[in-house]
């Protein structure tokens, strides 16, 4: 399956013009009959505390079913039931959901809480057709059932599309890195870069055996190799700034052509004239790439979190996967982590509001996260230790650079699509010697002024 996940800002700004056929298809829900707005014998704390409120009236949860799967949802929908036993709590859910229930929303008839992903799905877009709750007031004081306070515990913080408002909060996180077999590295003697200089010594020994190649990456979508290597070395070269991904996401003037991008495609470009860089790797996509990688064709590839279960019918035994968030930085740099995230939210027009905020409470929680981590083999945007689980050693592996505080969490890079595709053929054409930097940067920043004088019409 494509890993796609960049955001279309291009389709973001068509949302007002969406059609407003739906697909007939039923949807898979638990009975539950339309109810007058509910009321709660107690309200919750306007501390935004969990609080002691008795539920009552309907509650509806949408959530996409895809990679992660449905185990956890259902798991965690039944325990806050048996919490709440006065709701009756409806599950719409589906690989079709999104397309399903776009009717309703564009009617004013949405669900009460959604999980904002997959095909069809975007939160800026809800957020564009004001669809989604203002939860900026609630989240400063909330706290989880925990009696921690959520946006404390936050991996990724909220996207403010309004600044400073809140809409949605993250909350699965994938990060693009740079991964390599534990393995083989023991077995070869190998330690895993921390820093630029030291993959490029490395690359040296590598190269000099002669037995792979150092560097392979998924030539025919670029995005891998632009969020996998470029776009955290960017930070790395901004002092260490993730600012610099805001600044990009906005189309700020000149951005493509500033020193720390050009720094970054330096390295690339180091990379590329001392031969580690795959020549094969232009015409592959991503799982002719990964399994190459897996065959030992290559030693390091730029990949997203969702590697090993993506390939997971075609991992050769005693393959022990290691993941490395950065490796542009210099020298006591601190490890850049580029997240793609899938958030929550609450429906403006919700009819049970309390019960999606008691819910949003239940679920941003230590244990509900380490549950996450089992069920769906995925990282949860919670900081928490998930040594004592059964999640993953990828994952668990992930989880400690991204809950620690020396490494940098940028936002997500979210550019017009139809600058992806621009910036991902000069970043290709890179790397095959047929562009400077200079002409990388003059190439996307013309892309990037046809966008911004659209904008300005």
């Amino acid at each position: 399956m494509n890993k796609k996940r960049w955001v279309s800002w291009s389709l973001i700004m068509l949302a007002f013009v969406i059609a407003l056929a739906g697909c007939g298809a039923k949807t898979e829900t638990k009975p539950g009959a339309e109810s007058p707005k509910p009321t709660t014998s107690e309200q919750p704390g306007t501390d935004g505390g969990a609080g002691t409120a008795k539920l009552t009236g309907d509650f509806e949860v949408q959530y996409f079913v895809g990679g992660y799967g449905d185990a956890w949802w259902k798991a965690i929908i039944e325990e806050f039931q048996q919490k709440h036993p006065d709701l009756k709590i409806k599950q719409s859910a589906g690989s079709q959901i999104n397309d399903q229930m776009k009717p309703r929303w564009i009617q004013g008839n949405p669900p009460d809480f959604v999980y904002i992903a997959g095909a069809g799905a975007n939160p800026r877009s809800m957020f564009l057709d004001d669809q989604l709750m203002d939860l900026t007031d609630w989240l400063k004081e909330a706290k989880n059932d925990e009696g921690d306070k959520i946006l404390d515990l936050l991996i990724s913080k909220p996207e403010e599309y309004t600044p400073g408002k809140y809409f949605t909060i993250p909350h699965s996180f994938d990060a693009w890195g740079t991964f390599y077999d534990k393995a083989l590295f023991k077995t070869k003697g190998w330690e895993a870069p921390k820093d630029f200089p030291s993959f490029m010594a490395l690359g040296e020994k590598i190269k000099a055996e002669g037995s792979m190649d150092v560097y392979i990456h998924t030539g025919v979508y670029p995005y891998y190799i632009n969020g996998g290597l470029l776009d955290n070395t960017t930070v790395s070269m901004n002092n260490d700034d993730g600012s610099i991904i805001t600044r990009i996401n906005a189309l700020e003037k000149g951005i493509f052509k500033s020193e720390p991008v050009m720094k970054a495609l330096d390295r690339i470009v180091q990379m590329r004239d001392k031969g580690f860089i795959a020549k094969s790797s232009v015409a592959l996509n991503h799982t002719d790439s990964q399994s190459q990688w897996l065959q030992h064709k290559a030693a390091f590839i730029p990949n997203g979190l969702w590697i090993e279960g993506e390939m997971s019918k075609d991992i050769p035994a005693g393959f022990e996967f290691g993941f490395i968030p950065s490796i542009g930085q210099d020298p006591g740099g601190k490890f850049v982590a580029v997240p793609l995230t899938a958030n929550v939210g609450i429906a403006k027009k919700a009819k049970n509001p309390e019960a999606a905020k008691a819910f949003m409470q239940f679920i941003f929680t230590k244990d509900a996260s380490k549950k996450w981590a089992e069920l769906s083999k995925a990282i949860m945007n919670v900081k928490v230790d998930l040594d004592d689980t059964n999640a993953p050693a990828l994952i668990k592996e992930a989880n400690k650079y991204l809950s620690d505080p020396n490494t940098i969490i940028t936002p997500e890079t979210v550019i017009p699509e139809d600058l992806v595709k621009v910036r991902s053929d000069a970043t290709i054409a890179l790397t095959e010697g047929k562009i400077t930097p200079e002409q990388w940067g003059d190439r996307v920043e013309e892309a990037a002024d046809k966008i911004r004088a659209k904008a300005t019409k």
